[in-house]
């Protein structure tokens, strides 16, 4: 796996072990603070910090401008570098795994169609049916609770 792209917000796949470094976080992630104003970003603890000693709205130490979660908000734009470091992955991807996603919230409902255009193979894991279930090379409707440890434990027996 060389790329990693989630619409979580929540850190969960850096709590996994997985390289920070190769995730891409499309809507952002709670666990850091950003500054309207001035763009500044940062840890969220010492933000709520402040919070916990009084501060109801603290505002960037930087500017004064407003901090929120680094999270996208709805009408709020995707960062652009990280919406193409997704679709450079996509395009550059021989084997495209999509997990847990109704692949129906664009632009990364794209990122399939990109990857299997350039030659990739897809597969789809998902409680539900997507819309690239008739594209995909292999298609799984079950619990993902159930089934990923399953497949994670069948490919360290096959590839250990």
């Amino acid at each position: 796996l060389d790329t990693l792209v989630t619409q979580n917000i929540d850190g969960l796949h850096q709590r996994s072990g997985f390289s920070p470094d190769r995730i891409v976080e499309i809507h952002g992630t709670v666990l850091d603070a950003k500054c309207l104003a001035c763009g500044w970003r940062g840890p969220m603890g010492p933000v709520l910090d402040r919070v916990r000693a009084g501060e109801l709205d603290p505002p960037c130490q930087e500017c004064g401008g407003m901090l929120k979660s680094a999270t996208i908000s709805f009408g709020e734009n995707l960062v652009v570098a990280d919406l193409a470091r997704s679709e450079q992955a996509a395009r550059e991807s021989d084997f495209f795994l999509a997990v847990g996603t109704s692949l129906g919230v664009y632009p990364v409902a794209a990122l399939p169609g990109t990857a299997l255009s350039a030659g990739a193979r897809l597969v789809v894991l998902n409680g539900e049916p997507t819309p690239y279930d008739h594209l995909a090379s292999a298609v799984l409707h079950e619990p993902l609770g159930e089934v990923l440890p399953a497949l994670v434990a069948s490919l360290n027996n096959d590839f250990g």
